[in-house]
């Protein structure tokens, strides 16, 4: 579904005229409407990373349904996709109204408030009254705790997994951008996802690698070369989809966001999630950023998910904190 969330004025300057997301949901708003859970999907994923379909390279379709931890027989469960990303949301591939053609490398810098404020849009188009929940994995987590610091009235809960207040410049943007400049097909940023193929699915080889996927196939029984093509092939199927100019906007965002100054603006109970393997969010994070949010003020609780699965361990290995989620989750 798309929803039309009107003009956005950004944070860093400029309007996005007539804004649009891209969302699912799942269960029923309750006549109060008060039951409703927002899912924040992560960097390179999109809304729909709760369906089942998802499940294969870390999706969550394990934590999401009828009697999961996030129990949709109770819960008005609410997936948008991020603005600036590539499945439907208003992003680099749409078209600019002042110019009649698609935005490309002419997209505005976007922050992770204006993704916030942007889905914040869409929970009232929907006619919730107030969030029980804001979940999400590594920038799903940034976007929780954003939610958390931005509208600390209008959420219960946060659940921020795999993912810190701060990225620290994390990403190597400057990099990304001299490897697509490098393809021929690039085009100063104005082509499509065929042109610069080759390039965005190698980029995604090396991410999937960094998230643990090879961890998970050699479980699966699955020999090297058996893992190297499968995971060429995933690769190539996110590439034929996901914008390069998204992975640049929403990256720039990315290494911007630090809350840490702000976290005693939330009032909601924290369940702080981390994975034993992780690379991208190690567990050595786990004691300073428990240190500053109780610091804050914010009663926090933290989980480790004894894995191998790395990055993706949240979505691949859900049995193994499942319950954690659901009895956090549970009313009292």
């Amino acid at each position: 579904m798309i929803e039309t969330i009107g003009d956005l004025v950004l944070e860093r300057g400029g309007v996005l005229r007539g804004a649009e997301l891209a969302y699912v949901t799942y269960g029923e708003l309750a006549p109060d409407r008060d039951n409703a859970v927002l899912l924040t999907h992560g960097y390179t994923s999109s809304h729909l990373f709760a369906d089942p379909a998802a499940s294969s390279d870390g999706g969550w379709g394990e934590l999401v349904g009828p009697g999961r931890a996030i129990d949709t027989d109770r819960t008005f469960v609410i997936s948008s996709n991020m603005l600036g990303s590539s499945y439907g949301s208003t992003g680099p591939r749409s078209i600019d109204p002042a110019s009649g053609r698609a935005y490309g490398p002419d997209f505005p810098v976007l922050t992770v408030g204006d993704i916030v404020a942007a889905q914040r849009r869409l929970i009232d188009r929907l006619g919730v009254r107030e969030l029980a929940a804001v979940i999400g994995p590594s920038y799903g987590g940034f976007q929780a705790l954003a939610w958390g610091v931005a509208f600390p009235d209008l959420v219960r809960v946060l659940v921020p997994v795999v993912t810190a207040p701060r990225t620290g410049g994390a990403l190597d943007l400057d990099g990304l951008r001299r490897r697509l400049s490098a393809d021929p097909g690039w085009n100063g940023g104005r082509c499509d996802a065929a042109a610069i193929l080759g390039t965005m699915t190698a980029v995604r080889v090396e991410t999937l690698v960094r998230y643990g996927m090879e961890a998970v196939m050699a479980d699966r029984g699955m020999g090297q070369a058996e893992r190297a093509a499968a995971l060429e092939s995933m690769a190539r199927d996110w590439a034929r989809s996901f914008d390069a100019q998204s992975l640049l906007v929403l990256g720039a965002a990315a290494n911007e966001f630090d809350v840490t100054p702000l976290l005693s603006r939330i009032r909601a109970p924290v369940l702080f999630v981390l994975s034993a393997t992780d690379a991208l969010f190690p567990p050595r994070l786990g004691p300073t950023v428990m240190a500053a949010l109780r610091a804050a003020g914010v009663q926090a609780t933290y989980h480790e998910i004894d894995s191998r699965y790395g990055h993706l361990a949240p979505g691949l290995d859900a049995a193994r904190w499942a319950p954690v989620l659901a009895r956090f989750l549970a009313p009292t």
